[in-house]
């Protein structure tokens, strides 16, 4: 009988020990299970109009982005970012690290017709250090023809985090 109590005790330690060894993979799919998918069904829609990570800017903390306006329209956009993970080919919003309220500056940046322009982002406030993997940021855009008339347009930039 303590035979049966001792291999019964063995099987339970190492049946214990053995579920610590799973793929990352399998880990990071249960940690991402509470994200929250993607809220955004149409991105980079604005013609004319694209943002992209601007190379050897990007970090685990934040990076700069490059707003370009090849088109006739007068665009606006503000310090509002939202950033977003890839996971087995699906976006998921990243969760926010702030325990309290958090906003942004209401301000607004042109960016006229034929322009470029750089953003600085730094998400560490918000979001900590990301972790290895594809990301994008989402930013609100603009096309803005006068006070109280405009559509908005959401663009994204995908990047990878290799720390």
């Amino acid at each position: 009988m303590k035979r049966y109590i001792c291999l019964l005790f063995c099987m339970v330690i190492g049946s214990t020990l053995l579920s610590g060894c799973q793929s990352d993979n399998f880990n990071q799919s249960i940690k991402t299970t509470d994200w929250k998918p993607t809220i955004y069904a149409t991105v980079n829609n604005l013609d004319g109009v694209t943002m992209i990570a601007k190379e050897g800017t990007v970090s685990s903390t934040g990076m700069t982005v490059i707003f370009e306006n090849n088109s006739d329209k007068q665009c606006i956009y503000g310090e509002y970012f939202s950033l977003e993970k890839k996971i087995e080919g699906k976006w998921y919003q990243v969760p926010v690290v702030l325990d309290a309220n958090y906003g942004f500056n209401d301000i607004g940046y042109e960016l006229a017709s034929s322009d470029v322009s750089e953003w600085d982002v730094d998400w560490s406030w918000l979001y900590g250090n990301l972790e290895n993997g594809e990301y994008r940021i989402v930013k609100d855009m603009l096309d803005f023809r006068k006070a109280g008339d405009f559509d908005k347009y959401h663009l994204t930039a995908e990047f990878t985090v290799d720390s």
